[in-house]
């Protein structure tokens, strides 16, 4: 998908307040998948917001929140501070988040809005082929829950309700 066709689905996910979410009642114990039905999450190289290369693989041994989004997406605003707060509370216990934005203004559009939000995590400028590698990313946000041996524990697609975060983050850091 390209990003005009992604900006459009999404663009038109924002009209609707319910097209990108999933109703906040509806909360399960926890969506990761059994160990032995994950996958290994696609490794990538891309730049951080001082020009550093960065890869997914750099995290093994972490718990990975791995969440596309965008600075115009209005879902991605609410769980930025969810976010912010995990990195700030679970780095400590083997936790990391790892932003990777899908803004076709770059970093021109992301570093006032890192500053604005006070982003206390990594944040990477993605780019179709990452997209692609994991699935297509066709709205924002999408997260990826991934497990200390670097595969993907759970996925969420639009705005969830944060408890379902929390309930995957938890499950995994008490799994060794």
């Amino acid at each position: 998908m390209t990003r005009f066709a992604l900006a459009a689905a999404v663009g038109g996910c924002l009209l609707s307040s319910t097209a990108c979410s999933r109703p906040a009642g509806n909360v399960k114990a926890a969506s990761v998948k059994a160990e032995k039905d994950r996958k290994p999450a696609p490794d990538f190289a891309l730049k951080d917001a001082d020009g550093r290369a960065v890869s997914l693989s750099d995290y093994k041994g972490k718990v990975v929140l791995l969440n596309f989004w965008a600075t115009w997406c209005g879902p991605c605003k609410i769980e930025i501070p969810w976010f912010i707060e995990y990195e700030q509370k679970l780095r400590d216990k083997g936790f990391a988040v790892v932003g990777v934005s899908m803004d076709d203004d770059g970093w021109d559009a992301v570093k006032p809005f890192m500053k604005q939000y006070g982003v206390n995590y990594r944040m990477l400028m993605g780019n179709e082929m990452v997209a692609h590698q994991y699935g297509g990313v066709d709205a924002l946000p999408t997260t990826f829950v991934i497990d200390r041996e670097g595969r993907i524990a759970s996925a969420h697609v639009g705005l969830v309700n944060r408890r379902e975060y929390e309930n995957d983050i938890q499950a995994l850091l008490s799994t060794p």
